[in-house]
């Protein structure tokens, strides 16, 4: 137990002092400094490439692959992840939310310190065909996070399904791995040839995807093993999640990336804490499991029926709560706030450059604005909130739910 609280009080406080470090030494314009002209420069010389590529135009082409960048976006795997848990694949489903989770922290960080352009359009042709890609759009290009995300999520299920299997079949292998370099490959064509990426952006997210994954594959077991079975959990990783929200860079210009670590950081709050709860009960390796066990196709579907409109219902009751709780807390705190989404009677307080700039720096400056008398943008607590409710649902509420209808 003592050891136990030793590493989770030594990590909470490195990641402090990393981030008073950082702050007092002003890290990221230096880092950018460095970084930035560099990819900048090979965006511009990457132009002829991506107009050579999209001199193939084809309508099929734009269809086929706007299809397969939503088939790998974050709003694709956000849907997936709890028909995972609910297929009775909990640990699996475990593993790719975190993995997801630690994905989207990095591979933003990475884009808000380097604040790289996307390829200039025009002359490029960007092909926008979802709300979730114009909104993509507004990030900063490197790393590619659709390659980076692919590279993680596909090699670690070729590595779980190799290892649940025990096959050691060299042509299983080789198919498997054959795979995933061709789903690698085709996102990293289809992210140029809509325009969305340069071919540094490409090479970056598999560069960092692939140190990722080898990281992961480290420590996987470690962190599954503490997350069902460790102690002090639920407090170590909310502690854990508060301060990553101030682990973050000030990008050069606002950008949703903040947003998207902010949802993804309750995700992982919201997963871990139900799962350590409810272990015994619902996700042990013992549950019934689709395609494998006890667990029917009919069955699961009904979970679906079920499942689906109650993580719904959830999420809306999260943010309606978030949004009347967190000014009332604000408030008696005498802490000023804004909103710039979702309370309107907060916005406006500030002009909207200003608004714009302190919804997107760093936290530490966040609070030296605070001492200056400014006011915090009550979003982030929200949109936290929203989805670490949406996802503790997912591996409590529902499976509750699921036990008391025999599903």
């Amino acid at each position: 137990m003592e050891s136990t609280a030793v590493w989770q009080g030594a990590t909470l406080c490195g990641i402090l002092t990393w981030i008073l470090m950082a702050s007092y030494l002003n890290l990221t314009p230096k880092l950018r400094s460095l970084l930035q002209p560099w990819v900048s420069h090979h965006v511009i010389t990457g132009t002829p490439l991506i107009l050579q590529i999209q001199n193939y135009q084809h309508r099929f082409l734009d269809a086929f692959f706007s299809a397969l960048s939503c088939v790998v976006s974050v709003p694709f795997y956000t849907a997936f992840l709890p028909l995972l848990f609910w297929s009775g694949h909990g640990k699996l489903a475990r593993q790719m939310t975190l993995l997801m989770a630690f994905c989207d922290y990095l591979g933003n960080c990475i884009k808000d310190v380097v604040s790289a352009p996307r390829p200039s359009c025009p002359p490029v042709r960007r092909i926008t065909a979802t709300r979730d890609e114009v909104d993509n759009a507004l990030e900063y290009g490197l790393p590619s996070s659709h390659t980076l995300n692919t590279v993680c999520l596909s090699g670690y299920l070729l590595h779980y399904f190799l290892s649940y299997a025990q096959n050691e079949d060299a042509y299983l292998k080789f198919g498997g791995l054959a795979l995933v370099c061709l789903l690698v490959s085709l996102i990293g064509l289809g992210r140029i040839y809509l325009g969305m990426h340069s071919p540094v952006d490409i090479i970056g997210g598999l560069a960092v995807g692939l140190l990722i994954l080898s990281f992961w594959l480290t420590v996987h077991e470690r962190v599954d093993s503490f997350v069902v079975s460790g102690q002090n959990v639920t407090t170590f990783w909310a502690a854990l999640s508060f301060v990553l929200l101030f682990a973050y860079p000030t990008p050069e210009c606002p950008t949703p990336s903040f947003e998207y670590h902010t949802a993804f950081n309750g995700v992982a709050l919201g997963i871990v804490s139900g799962v350590q709860q409810t272990y015994q009960q619902f996700h042990h390796e013992a549950v019934p499991r689709l395609f494998i066990s006890e667990l029917t196709v009919p069955c699961f579907m009904g979970r679906m029926l079920v499942g689906i409109p109650t993580i719904l219902i959830v999420k809306f009751c999260s943010k309606a709560l978030a949004k009347w709780i967190l000014p009332v807390v604000a408030n008696a705190l005498s802490i000023p706030i804004k909103s710039s989404t979702y309370i309107p009677t907060l916005n406006g307080s500030s002009n909207g450059k200003k608004s714009d700039r302190l919804k997107q720096s760093g936290y530490l400056q966040k609070l030296y604005l605070f001492s200056g008398q400014d006011s915090f943008d009550v979003d982030t607590g929200i949109r936290f909130i929203q989805y670490a409710g949406l996802a503790w649902s997912v591996v409590d509420l529902v499976p509750s739910i699921f036990s008391l209808l025999s599903l």
